[in-house]
């Protein structure tokens, strides 16, 4: 495996390593995505052959009615195409192939995947396929030196992989603060639509009153919980009334490590 990294600095002047993905591993996570998709299309030629069959059954008509066949074309077409799309923006960057393969999309300023770059990158992957089996995507994986297809390259993109897990690492202060408390990110349930309406300025202000409020006197620390709660949990769907400056406080930690997953990369 390729051993390349890449340095970004991010728009926060933050430099960050990566180690890029290269044509194993990325091919590898095609392949299985692929077998998904395949196994979904045929699941969906056999459900629209089961409601064909009824409705010979039922008019008495021998000949094959073309709107079973119709439908399953654009459903195949939808799901395969929809499938990168949907699942990569949905899931960080990781379609069920890639989070197997330890790997991710992100932008090339180091930021989460946003709903453009991933409708870009995935409506040039009918390009990236041609001739076919993906030739022209993986002879530009190969070939550029970030590991590259079409559809990166015009998106802004570039495939990294994870190391997720390290225990060694020496944990932050608030880190520290939200075991303690024993705080889990499942805590919270909140569907990931609402959760992308939290673009970069939310993240950044949620990141900096999180490494700030141990550093707080408790004076000052509830006027500023509340304010933050009410500016991020109004873009959620979540009430601030009748909350106590703990629960509140808990909340936006919460939401703190549901936007770190997406935001920050163990890389």
């Amino acid at each position: 495996m390729n051993q390349e990294q890449v340095e970004i600095k991010t728009p926060e002047f933050v430099s960050l390593q990566f180690q890029l993905a290269g044509l194993g591993s990325r091919a590898a996570a095609l392949i299985i995505d692929q077998l998904i998709l395949t196994v979904v299309s045929v699941l969906v030629i056999v459900g629209m052959s089961f409601v064909e069959f009824d409705q010979m059954s039922l008019l008495s008509l021998p000949e094959l009615s073309s709107l079973p066949i119709a439908i399953a074309i654009i459903l195949i077409f939808l799901i395969n195409w929809g499938y990168f799309f949907v699942v990569e923006y949905f899931s960080g960057g990781r379609t069920i192939g890639k989070k197997m393969l330890g790997i991710r999309v992100i932008q090339d300023n180091g930021h989460s995947l946003t709903v453009l770059s991933s409708l870009i990158r995935n409506l040039l992957r009918i390009i990236d396929s041609l001739p076919a089996s993906y030739l022209v995507g993986m002879t530009m994986v190969f070939f550029h030196p970030k590991h590259k297809r079409l559809g990166d390259l015009v998106a802004g993109t570039i495939v990294v992989h994870e190391r997720k897990g390290k225990r060694n690492k020496k944990m932050s202060s608030i880190e520290k603060e939200i075991e303690f408390r024993g705080l889990q990110a499942s805590d919270l349930s909140i569907d990931e639509w609402t959760l992308k309406t939290l673009g970069t300025k939310e993240w950044n202000l949620l990141k900096t009153y999180s490494n700030r409020l141990l550093q707080l006197p408790y004076s000052e620390r509830g006027e500023l919980t509340r304010e933050i709660a009410t500016i991020l949990f109004s873009k959620v769907g979540l009430e601030t009334e009748y909350k106590t400056t703990r629960e509140l406080e808990n909340t936006l930690l919460i939401l703190y490590l549901l936007l770190k997953e997406e935001w920050e990369f163990e890389l």
